[in-house]
């Protein structure tokens, strides 16, 4: 695994009235700091990529669908450099997945409906100044093909 990623396995709490899954607590070894919460979607066989923060660490869990998100240590000097993780997270794969500074990321929704991520990071959006460094999904230095692999 790509040197600084966490990966924290949530468990949902279910009865006949519905579910509760708690996702960051205060007190949990994953938690930094709070900047923001948000949500954010894809539809069907979308994929929304590269990025990365320069400060921020993000916290994705996917609520709603399913996601492959990938990861790609490009960082000098990291003992994982050149390292390439991929996730496959939410209905059927409940965690929490931080994500470093300075590592590159981004998502393919793909179940048969919208997914939905909600990312507590640890820092507010900047509007005049954002910490977002931004690649295309495709034809990049990025060692990783976006298609599906069947077989």
């Amino acid at each position: 695994m790509i040197d600084g990623v966490k990966v924290k396995q949530l468990r949902v709490m279910s009865d006949e009235r519905g579910r509760l899954m708690e996702v960051l607590r205060v007190d949990d070894p994953e938690f930094i700091r709070f900047g923001q919460a948000y949500v954010t979607t894809a539809y069907p066989g979308v994929t929304k990529a590269w990025h990365y923060h320069k400060i921020q660490y993000d916290n994705f869990c996917c609520v709603k669908g399913m996601m492959k998100v990938v990861l790609y240590d490009s960082r000098d000097g990291s003992p994982t450099k050149g390292e390439v993780n991929e996730f496959f997270i939410g209905d059927h794969n409940n965690i929490l997945l931080q994500i470093p500074p300075l590592v590159y990321h981004g998502f393919k929704c793909i179940s048969e409906t919208e997914a939905m991520v909600l990312n507590c990071c640890t820092e507010a959006y900047n509007r005049a100044e954002p910490d977002e460094y931004r690649l295309s999904a495709h034809g990049t230095d990025i060692p990783y093909d976006w298609a599906r692999k069947d077989g």
